[in-house]
């Protein structure tokens, strides 16, 4: 007998509350202000398969990336036993790039596998050339940091302390790797049990009809939105900077056509992978296009696989969106997956007007800092992104100073920041005019500024949109492009976007975030709202008149 509906809702909403209690236990016991503070994870749950089936809202590109890691964790390992756990996070082998762990915990019910528990976050330091493991300028994977296939930390439920041991021995900072080891280990522990629970409550059977049910609901619900969208083909390109200051910029084209209830994206036509760390692998393009999908049609729509079986992916092998080894790849899980979004709307953006918006900053402003502490002489190492303009849409202006799309984390708040690290925050502020113009304007970014004190420090810089601004739609203007500079002996200088470098005791970084694109025709924005903007500092009255043909002292 079929599955009611409301039963199904009730189930659905149990396993979605079991990732988000998974997610909420990995904040809670994370070590590290990346992810207590930052909040810089994900959790999700999976069937027996691999499918994914419920999932915490948290990170979209780790979670449209994870199922590739469930994948590759049971090709290596089919005969899970309980109590196994197992990590990886090799690009080149279900993972994403070498910062973000992935856990992946078979749940069993007597001997029977039933369900799989699977996190993934962002550790601040996993070796390699640069504090931070975020190396602006790396051009292959072996200087990213350490690499791992998929491996079993846990066996039978005891620690492999050999392989902790070598874990530990390539970063910098062991004992912050360690707790938020232990943090991944104890949220997949926290869905383990809670999933049993569930099943406990309303019997195997029931449950596995349950996960098979929603995965077809998500589906049906995906065809009928996309069914909803004009047919037809929609091509757009946009660029990265290049992998290297006065580089040539990085093409990236989508043909997208929606046919019937379904959607193929192809991106034949984009540049072919770059020595430089801003290659994507196939699982970051993916998660890149599901999100986009979803955000386009139906957010509402249950994410899991069923909700992607009607999207078809063409990224051919060797290209910026599907990188082969030994490519660098830390940037395209944060940059390059930022522009494969962009390029997905605005080529869509033609058939959804009313849903589509404007370019958002397209970048995370990926900034690391590490050296030695002058309080306890032990290696420390500080990373965060950086929030910046939202774009503007139909009927809305852009949000100010805002992550957007691939990545959703908070900031690193000043007092958190200040007391783990040998830093001050000196300035932290929208950034004046950096909103794209329109009849809706796009938001602010961020100007932020942060001291090194006590002892010199490695900076590494990994931005974007410092050459090629977010774009507008329908005559609204692009957002302005970010910039970043360093203080050093009194003297602001530049740096480009991809950098790596010294800084002496003292010296000033300045991150300026780029813009949101604004939307539809400046001239005809309400005078009401160019009034409040000159008001509340977020335009200058130069740009008005420039902008929007409008003098507020005329």
């Amino acid at each position: 007998m079929p599955i009611d509906a409301v039963t199904l809702e009730v189930l659905r909403n149990a396993l979605v509350g079991v990732a988000e209690e998974m997610n909420a236990n990995l904040v809670r016991t994370g070590f590290s202000p990346n992810i207590k503070e930052r909040r810089d994870c994900s959790a999700a749950l999976f069937d027996p398969r691999g499918r994914l089936v419920a999932q915490a809202e948290s990170i979209p590109v780790h979670l449209g990336a994870m199922p590739f890691s469930v994948r590759a964790a049971l090709e290596r390992f089919p005969e899970l036993a309980p109590g196994d756990t197992v990590v990886l996070n090799d690009p080149f082998a279900g993972g994403a790039h070498l910062p973000d762990l992935t856990f992946v915990t078979p749940v069993f019910h007597g001997q029977e596998l039933v369900a799989l528990a699977a996190n993934r976050a962002h550790h601040a330091d996993i070796g390699g050339q640069a504090p931070g493991s975020l190396a602006g300028d790396s051009t292959e994977i072996y200087q990213e940091g350490l690499r791992l296939p998929p491996v079993r930390l846990w066996k039978a439920g005891r620690l492999d302390e050999e392989l902790l041991g070598l874990i530990l021995a390539n970063v910098r900072t062991p004992e912050e790797r360690w707790g938020d080891l232990r943090a991944q280990f104890a949220a997949n522990e926290t869905g383990r049990r809670r999933f049993l629970e569930l099943l406990d409550r309303y019997g195997p059977e029931l449950l596995a009809e349950a996960l098979e049910a929603l995965l077809d609901y998500s589906e049906r619900r995906m065809r009928a939105a996309l069914a909803a969208i004009p047919p037809g083909v929609y091509e757009a390109d946009d660029s990265l900077d290049g992998p290297a200051a006065g580089g040539e910029p990085v093409k990236i084209r989508a043909r997208v056509t929606i046919s019937g209830d379904e959607i193929a994206v192809d991106f034949s036509g984009s540049a072919a992978q770059v020595e430089g760390p801003i290659n994507a692998v196939y699982a970051v393009t993916a998660s890149a296009v599901y999100y986009t999908v979803r955000a386009l049609t139906d957010p509402d729509i249950p994410p899991n696989e069923g909700c992607y079986r009607p999207i078809r992916i063409n990224a051919p092998e060797g290209t910026i969106v599907n990188a082969r080894p030994p490519a660098a790849v830390v940037g395209g899980n944060l940059e390059t997956s930022q522009r494969i979004v962009d390029v997905l709307i605005r080529a869509l953006a033609p058939a959804m007007p009313e849903r589509a918006i404007a370019a958002c900053q397209g970048t995370m402003n990926n900034l690391a800092l590490g050296g030695l502490d002058p309080r306890t002489g032990r290696a420390y190492t500080f990373y965060e992104t950086i929030g910046g303009g939202f774009g503007a849409r139909a009927g809305k202006d852009g949000l100010d100073g805002v992550h957007s799309h691939m990545t959703n984390t908070l900031n690193t708040p000043i007092e958190a920041l200040e007391i783990a690290y040998p830093l001050r925050v000196e300035r932290y502020e929208l950034h004046e005019d950096s909103g794209g113009a329109g009849r809706w304007r796009g938001g602010l970014g961020i100007r932020r500024e942060i001291r090194v004190l006590g002892r010199r420090a490695r900076l590494s810089l990994l931005a974007d949109r410092r050459t090629s601004a977010p774009y507008g739609l329908f005559g609204g203007e692009p957002g302005e492009l970010g910039a970043d500079a360093v203080l050093s002996n009194g003297e602001w200088r530049p740096i480009p976007g991809r950098a790596a470098l010294v800084l002496e005791p003292g010296s000033v970084v300045r991150i300026e975030t780029p813009g949101g694109g604004g939307y539809g025709d400046p001239r005809e924005r309400e005078r009401a709202l160019i009034l409040r903007d000159l008001r509340e500092g977020r335009l200058s009255r130069a740009r008005a008149i420039e902008s929007y043909g409008f003098d507020p002292e005329g």
